[in-house]
């Protein structure tokens, strides 16, 4: 079926949701972590919409509070908490050389083709929202797993852990046309207060050990 041929809403997420998928895709590629932290701002904005239009569309209330949870936490606070860190450590400046940076960028582009893969033939009888938008989910899922190996700050860490965040929770929405409202406030309630003890943990590191590198910080050996 063409996309012209279906509905407003149909066309819609699949949009926000191909827009999701590239966000997820960009922040692979950042080497400066301001950047990556605005990349996550929009990938939490775009989830947002998302929400908002699935509740608009399915004519469910609650829905409207996860979106606007969903816009207070991943487009503001959370964004600005993360960022608020990196200024403070001086990190701002730093930009982080990835390593075989041509071979990561394919092998985003080899998982979300791979997310694809494996779901046609599980939904293959599905509509064609139900299939692209669980596709991009795991695609983003997966992104998040390969941004979480292949950058060496910590901070780059926490971003690719709340992206895989995100991948999850759009596809709840979209499969499950809203979950029920004690389940989302229960994940909006850990994933803040997993953001204000990453916060915590950051600044403690930073302190005593004066970096973030993953790499540097695997090298540590206890001394006498």
């Amino acid at each position: 079926m063409e996309i012209l041929q279906l509905d407003f809403y149909t066309q819609a997420i699949l949009s926000l949701a191909a827009l999701i998928g590239l966000t997820s895709f960009l922040m692979l590629g950042q080497g400066r972590l301001l950047r990556l932290v605005f990349v996550f701002a929009l990938q939490g904005l775009l989830l947002a919409s998302a929400t908002g239009l699935a509740a608009y569309t399915l004519d469910n209330e609650h829905l409207y509070i996860s979106a606007a949870l969903t816009l207070a936490l991943k487009v503001f606070f959370i964004p600005w908490l993360i960022r608020r860190h990196v200024l403070r450590m001086n990190m701002h400046r730093d930009v982080e050389a990835l390593n075989n940076k041509t071979i990561v960028m394919l092998g985003g582009a080899s998982l979300m083709i791979f997310s694809y893969y494996v779901l046609l033939p599980v939904i293959s009888n599905t509509t064609t929202l139900m299939l692209n938008a669980l596709a991009v989910s795991l695609s983003v899922v997966l992104l998040g797993m390969l941004l979480m190996i292949s950058h060496r700050q910590a901070i780059a860490h926490v971003v690719g852990f709340m992206s895989i965040e995100n991948g999850l929770f759009f596809a709840a929405i979209v499969s499950t046309s809203g979950m029920p409202m004690v389940v989302e406030l229960g994940i909006a309630f850990d994933v803040l207060v997993a953001a204000v003890l990453f916060g915590i943990f950051f600044m403690h590191i930073s302190k005593s050990i004066d970096t973030l590198d993953v790499d540097m910080l695997n090298r540590l050996n206890e001394v006498d």
